[in-house]
């Protein structure tokens, strides 16, 4: 399996964002460039969340959606805010190919279903914020992180996949925004459960972070990366030199100019 290397863009009011464990959000950039960029350093997928969706009841990323997409040429998931068939079709209509969906799906797993059965499972992503709890195991929280549901991570996600997703998003509150490493106990409850692909999510500043996840859990399929490539912590050449190096099958992005300019 050819593992993915996604970049992770937090969209709040048109700017980009970054904050610790979802929360303290600061200003970074702009959203547009930044995915453009990470295009050009040879980035798998994008993910966009709006993540002050839920104040205004709806995905305001349209716009910067369409624009990138109109320029970039890998796939592209949006989430924040999605609700109904109307906004996945509104979003998929700008350039998105798949959304993601987490406080909507909490409350009306039904819609997983809806979205599945319309759009297909490639299109549909169940992203899950998972809090570690006291006790053990991992609760999925909405809102970014601020909304308990009350649901055990690992069951969310096997009821997830049996309604229908097509890709899991999973994200560590805890270790979002520290740089301190991933979460490879959540991210292995998870894989070991299901069967369909897993996106991690929370905790990389370097390579070695990214290459030890991959190492460790074979099940996983991408690894989304947030602050390390913002702040230039890690590079994405850096990060698949790596994998490589570790023996993770990984994109080869020095291969494919060769072939392009060969043909």
């Amino acid at each position: 399996m050819r593992r993915r290397i996604i970049a992770r863009l937090d969209v709040k009011m048109q700017h980009l964002i970054k904050g610790v464990r979802l929360e303290g959000w600061r200003k970074i950039g702009d959203p547009e460039q930044r995915a453009l960029k990470y295009y050009a350093e040879g980035v798998d997928e994008l993910i966009y969340m709006d993540v002050v969706a839920s104040l205004y009841e709806r995905n305001n990323l349209a716009g910067i959606v369409e624009r990138v997409a109109s320029q970039v040429f890998i796939p592209i998931t949006v989430g924040g805010g999605v609700s109904s068939l109307s906004a996945v079709k509104d979003l998929l209509a700008v350039g998105a190919d798949k959304v993601a969906i987490n406080t909507a799906a909490t409350k009306n797993p039904e819609l997983i279903s809806d979205i599945a059965n319309t759009y297909g499972a490639q299109a549909t992503v169940v992203s899950i914020e998972a809090k570690k709890l006291p006790t053990g195991g991992w609760e999925a929280m909405t809102d970014n992180g601020r909304n308990h549901t009350n649901r055990d991570v690992v069951e969310w996600a096997k009821e997830a996949e049996a309604r229908g997703a097509g890709e899991l998003f999973v994200t560590s509150i805890d270790q979002d925004g520290t740089g301190l490493g991933m979460d490879a106990e959540l991210i292995d409850a998870v894989t070991n459960v299901v069967n369909i692909p897993v996106i991690a999510c929370g905790g990389v500043s370097k390579s070695a972070h990214v290459t030890d996840i991959l190492t460790r859990n074979e099940r996983l399929s991408a690894v989304a990366m947030a602050r390390a490539l913002h702040y230039d912590q890690a590079s994405l050449e850096e990060v698949r030199a790596a994998c490589a190096a570790a023996g993770v099958n990984v994109r080869d992005i020095g291969a494919e100019l060769e072939r392009g300019l060969q043909s």
